[in-house]
């Protein structure tokens, strides 16, 4: 499987950045153990429309074009599911164990997801009912990732 994280995203570096690469580094090592043979971080710059309503259509359709042809898309949104770690380990197993070829996670700008991102969603997430900056959601999502796929290794990073 490969999982890459497609963000709508301006800055390339910064403490963030780093934070981020370090995750994602660790679960391209890792990762090849329990099935994953790839991780990709891919940013795409904020919509410039006058409307919050234009920008977060013209980032979806960034967004949406950008997955891959056979991509599971796991949409990020506060309104989305809440997994405990160890539930989200289960459920990415069971992606692995499905065969799916790709998960592709979709982190919207500062206005959000527009409707048509969610409503194409295989699954919409959510890292908690308070709102984050998609910035920090971006280390957030791949520490997470990190952490289910090192419980599925049983790597002793994740201490419940």
């Amino acid at each position: 499987m490969r999982i890459s994280v497609l963000a709508i995203d301006q800055a390339k570096s910064g403490p963030q950045a780093e934070l981020r690469q370090d995750y994602l580094q660790r679960l391209q090592r890792i990762g090849r153990t329990v099935g994953i043979n790839g991780v990709h971080f891919e940013p795409y710059p904020e919509s410039k429309r006058r409307s919050a309503s234009e920008r977060k259509l013209e980032e979806a359709n960034r967004l949406l074009s950008a997955r891959g042809p056979k991509s599971k898309t796991v949409v990020l949104s506060e309104r989305g599911k809440q997994y405990a770690s160890g539930e989200f380990a289960k459920w990415l197993s069971r992606e692995l164990d499905d065969g799916c070829a790709e998960l592709c996670f979709l982190i919207g700008g500062p206005d959000g997801h527009d409707a048509t991102t969610e409503n194409d969603a295989d699954m919409v997430l959510s890292l908690g009912a308070m709102t984050w900056p998609h910035r920090l959601v971006q280390v957030m999502l791949v520490e997470q990732i990190y952490r289910a796929v090192t419980i599925l290794a049983n790597h002793p990073y994740h201490r419940a």
